[in-house]
């Protein structure tokens, strides 16, 4: 059976605000493209597209993260609901934002299909340069941002970032790129040592400095963290 409507059907997209942690800089990265295309052609942009009729949510944000950047990701977290009346100039268009976090490092960005160029830009960058961002983009990663931050004082977020194992300082570093901040380090290390999700296991070997104890985290503990939650209020 085939049915009609008397409302229009507005158009919908998925947008992807993929964070990456570079501990190179050690700063907070954010994927972007170039628009190849109006509106906007030559503008900064989240990459994204419009979702096909034979396609759940999340298959699209995958599907066009691919095709604009090159990157492909196993999972995205969704965040919410764009829906201004006026935020597309092409019409009514619904936009549904995932974001993700990676390391920056290990995903190459290379423009592909509407993308003329794909790249890694240090989240400052981004936000400092809103008249270079399309559509309204630049609230999206605000609330992608914020969302982020919010998230690593309740649930363990990032801690596959680092190595297996790793010092204070590598754990702390990840915080701060995260975070967009310097932390006090010694009220860090004494938070996060009473959370008895760590598991001390030496300390470095062969270096120029006094050596720093070596930490993996303990599964069980770890787990349970995830599971229930924590605030970790630093």
């Amino acid at each position: 059976m085939t049915y009609t409507y008397e409302y229009a059907r507005p158009s919908v997209t998925v947008d992807c605000v993929v964070f990456g942690i570079n501990f190179e800089t050690n700063k907070l990265e954010l994927l972007m493209i170039k628009r190849g295309n109006e509106p906007y052609k030559g503008f900064l942009a989240l990459p994204g597209g419009f979702v096909n009729m034979n396609e759940n949510l999340e298959d699209a944000a995958k599907r066009e993260l691919e095709e604009e950047t090159g990157v492909k990701l196993s999972y995205l977290e969704q965040l919410y609901t764009f829906g201004d009346v006026n935020r597309d100039p092409r019409g009514r268009v619904i936009a549904v934002a995932y974001y993700g976090l990676v390391k920056s490092n290990e995903h190459n960005a290379i423009g592909g299909d509407d993308a003329d160029e794909a790249f890694w830009i240090p989240i400052n960058n981004a936000l400092n340069n809103e008249n270079m961002l399309s559509f309204d983009h630049k609230n999206i990663i605000t609330m992608a941002l914020k969302r982020l931050q919010d998230k690593v004082r309740y649930a363990p977020i990032g801690f596959n970032l680092i190595p297996e194992i790793f010092t204070l300082d590598q754990l702390c570093r990840l915080y701060e790129c995260i975070l967009c901040r310097i932390i006090d380090r010694r009220n860090f290390y004494k938070k996060i040592l009473a959370m008895n999700i760590l598991k001390e296991i030496g300390k470095e070997e062969n270096v120029n400095h006094r050596p720093a104890k070596l930490y993996k985290f303990d599964v069980l503990a770890y787990t349970n963290a995830i599971n229930n939650g924590f605030n970790f209020n630093i």
